[in-house]
Order: C-alpha cells, then structure tokens, then sequence
C-alpha cells in the first residue's frame, strides 16, 4: 500500500487555512494511504516557544487531527519528539545536504530577515523535515506551494544518500491539491491567511465563535464588481471566498457561482459564514472532550510505539549503509 506523511507545526491557534490545505485533506487520503499524521513540536521549536504553549499546543493539533475525522484505528498520529528516530536520522541526513541548498531556502530567508540572531535550527531544520519523510520510506507527501522546495531537498538528500551508500530510501511524490491548499487573508487576499497578523480580522480559527466567524467574513474584502465569480486573476478577494466556501462545504465552485448569481456579497458572505460554522461546530464539540482526556494519551502513545517500528527499521538500515556498528 501507499504510503503517506504529513504534519501541522503546533506553533500558534490553527486557522481554517490548516483546515483546507491539511486536515480536510488527511481525512479523506486516510482512506486511500498507510497514512503517518504527526505533530511536528521539534520544528517548533526552531524559534522559542513558551513551555506551557507548546505542551498545549501539540496536544491541540493532535486532538484537531482526530475531531477532524482522522481515525487512530486507520492512521497513525504521533508526536515527533515522541519518536527520537526523528532526530537521529536528521543527524545522519545532515551529511548529505549541502549549505548552500539551505541557504536557498525560502522560508529560512523570510524567518531570518532582519533578525540579529537566528537559531542554527531554522537554519538546519529541512534536513530534519527530510529524515521525518523518508524515515517512514513514505511514498507521497501532500504539500502546499510553500513546502515544494523542501520536498524537491528531501529528494535530493535522498537520491545523493541511495547513489552514496546504496538503495535505502524511498524517493517520495508530491500531492498538491487544486483548491483549499492556500486560503489567503480576508483582508488581503495576496498573503496567505497567517496567525502572526496584528488584524484579528483576517484569519479565521479553528475555534472561534460563531459570532466571531459572522463578523470576520462580514468584514471580508470584496470589491466594486458585485458578482460572486471565480477569477483570480481579476478578482482575488471573492475567489478565496468562493474557495473557502468550496472547502467547508464540498461543492463544487461552478455550482456556488450559479447559486449566487446576480445576488451581490451580502447574502453570499452571510450564508459563508453559516457553511463554515456548520463544519466547524461538531468539530470543536469532539475537540474539547478529547483535548486533555487520557483517550488522547492512549492514542499518542500507541502512535509513538506504530511510528518508532517502521523509522527504527529504516534507521538501522542507513546507519548499516553508512559503516557504522550494529546490534
């Protein structure tokens, strides 16, 4: 069977962009994968983390994960710093990359821009993300726009690994789905919806209110046309509302177009809000009873023990290829 793994960093309140380009999609690849979802604390970190948020924040995600509709019975869920294979093979992986692919990435020059320190960790830390996948010889690994250029290195790592030492890892494929993997800003829809923007009103969370959902998409940027048409050349702000509908709804966008043809934005960011809350309700009614129960406990645990199988079987096989002694 397939094999699939991928993660959400638990380093702030998860919006509904996580929804639509990750957890929507967990729920539904589940079913078609061997599918590894984890919490990915030890990328966390790269930045300081209070200790008290991140404890809670790593439990949140992995209780999203499963309020979502991932079944621990199905697929794996586990905490990354719950499984040292993680960081031992990230070690290893670190020979085989080069500085100069690291100082490329892009996400390690958005960070580091005008800090006067920066962790070697940030610096370091697709290296570990490369060990993460190919640990579990995962065969495809879903991704948004911003993680292209970290898969492209872990298949790099990869191949110079197998062609050094010989066939040892999986060489992984991306899945990138069309719609829902980059919902932007409701007050600017050419930057991605972000937790880190001082405008309350831009990011929708997974755990707001309805009340609070109603008044965001209300003040949700539009435009002067007043159709509800997809065209994102022309009309960015409406078509990651269309988006967004698409997502929390499972229709398709032709068919919301149709609906609200010739009605204006009123009534078509009214009843946006309302298909989003819909979703989100059950979701967080099943997210605070498990969040701090000893059921999520169990399923951590039991994770941590599937995952560490597979990664232990995979690290032992590249400390073998690269000489070193093993009992």
């Amino acid at each position: 069977m397939k094999r699939l793994l991928s993660g959400i960093k638990p380093s702030g309140d998860l919006n509904i962009g996580g929804y639509g380009g990750a957890l929507r999609q967990y729920v539904k690849l589940q079913h078609e994968y061997d599918s590894y979802f984890f919490v990915p604390d030890l990328h966390a970190v790269t930045v300081y983390q209070d200790p008290k948020e991140l404890y809670q924040r790593s439990r949140d995600i992995a209780a999203l994960y499963i309020a979502s509709g991932i079944d621990p019975d199905k697929a794996t869920i586990f905490l990354q710093s719950q499984v040292p294979e993680h960081t031992q093979l990230g070690w290893l992986l670190e020979t085989q990359a080069h500085f100069g692919e690291l100082k490329r990435m892009t996400q390690f020059k958005e960070k580091s821009a005008g800090q006067d320190t920066v962790s070697s960790a940030l610096f370091t830390y697709p290296v570990l993300m490369a060990a993460d996948v190919l640990l579990y010889q995962a065969t495809h690994v879903p991704v948004g726009d911003d993680q292209k250029q970290h898969l492209e290195l872990t298949r790099d790592v990869a191949e110079r690994f197998n062609n050094r030492y010989g066939r040892t890892f999986t060489m992984p494929e991306p899945i990138i789905q069309d719609i829902g993997s980059r919902i932007m800003g409701l007050d600017d829809p050419s930057k991605k919806m972000s937790k880190s923007n001082p405008n309350r009103n831009s990011c929708v969370h997974m755990m707001d209110t309805p009340e609070d959902i109603r008044k965001k998409f209300s003040k949700a940027v539009t435009d002067s046309d007043g159709q509800v048409r997809y065209d994102w050349e022309q009309k960015a702000a409406v078509s990651n509302l269309i988006e967004i509908y698409s997502v929390f709804s499972e229709e398709e966008i032709p068919v919301i177009e149709k609906r609200y043809e010739g009605q204006g934005y009123g009534t078509f960011k009214k009843e946006l809000a309302e298909v989003v809350i819909d979703k989100l309700q059950p979701i967080q009614e099943k997210f605070r009873r498990i969040v701090n129960s000893s059921e999520l406990d169990l399923i951590l645990s039991d994770g941590a023990k599937r995952a560490s199988e597979i990664a232990g079987t995979t690290l032992l096989a590249a400390k073998k290829a690269m000489g070193f002694v093993t009992f």
